[in-house]
């Protein structure tokens, strides 16, 4: 089996297990999208590539698109369409299918949030985002950074490589929500000695601030969606610096690459125009 597919069945374990409507908070979202808005969205023809649930399209149809389309390669997508189902409006769509192959009509928008780095081959997946954009269409992606992760990238990285064989309810209960508990105390210590001279070289100081004010229960859909997984890759600003060069596609005076929480990237820009 591919191991996009593998990866597409495991996160399809995660989504459909959770309570319906969005894991994320509308904070969280605009955050992901930032610097794009609103205005960015409105009245727009918008692509999702790896939409999961639609976690990410429930809050982006609040910004008004003319339609907005989520793709995902595994069966979240029944998940996905009940949680849109919900929605009074009509102007969605879920498609299955590969995301590196997909080739749509062409978008005002195309998006990808924490898809990528679980790719058998990420630049494939970045390509894909260009490969749907309209001319003078614009694009933005978030990634995990292997910059301020080294800490993540020690500890979980060969934990996955043995959780990711286990069944998910294994994973989840027996690993993952043991493992929370200690990231959810450390989190919580680090926020309230923020201030205090010296805190902020604790490791992950920036995203122990930013997720302290979730509960228990997001902690634990961090940490088994870590662990569920076969495939992370932990992507540098060198390589994104890459990418965003090498496409001819790309209008190079658009880009942007910035860092979030101290240990991921968004970045983004515009296809030139016709």
């Amino acid at each position: 089996m591919l191991t996009d597919q593998r990866t597409a069945d495991a996160f399809a374990n995660s989504w459909n297990n959770l309570p319906a409507g969005s894991v994320y908070t509308r904070d969280q979202f605009t955050d992901w999208m930032s610097p794009l808005t609103a205005a960015d969205v409105a009245g727009r023809q918008v692509l999702e590539l790896g939409c999961g649930n639609g976690s990410q399209m429930l809050h982006l149809l609040d910004w008004k698109p003319a339609f907005v389309e989520g793709v995902d390669l595994g069966d979240a997508i029944l998940s996905a369409c009940k949680n849109l189902a919900g929605r009074a409006e009509e102007n969605w769509k879920i498609t299955k299918s590969d995301m590196t192959a997909f080739c749509g009509p062409g978008y005002d928008l195309v998006y990808s949030i924490g898809v990528l780095h679980h790719l058998d081959c990420p630049k494939e997946g970045f390509d894909a985002v260009i490969r749907n954009v309209k001319p003078g269409g614009r694009f933005h992606c978030w990634v995990y950074a292997e910059e301020g992760n080294s800490l993540i990238i020690k500890l979980v990285d060969p934990l996955r490589k043995i959780t990711s064989h286990l069944p998910w309810w294994l994973t989840k209960y027996g690993v993952a929500t043991p493992l929370a508990v200690p990231f959810f105390l450390y989190a919580k210590t680090v926020a309230a000695l923020a201030g205090i001279s010296g805190v902020e070289k604790l490791p992950l100081y920036q995203y122990c601030r930013w997720i302290s004010n979730r509960d228990f229960r997001f902690f634990r859909h961090v940490a088994f969606d870590q662990l569920v997984t076969p495939q992370t890759v932990y992507i540098n600003r060198a390589t994104i610096e890459s990418w965003l060069a090498g496409h001819a596609d790309i209008d190079q005076h658009s880009t942007y690459i910035i860092m979030r929480n101290g240990n991921s990237w968004k970045f983004g820009g515009k296809r030139k125009e016709a």
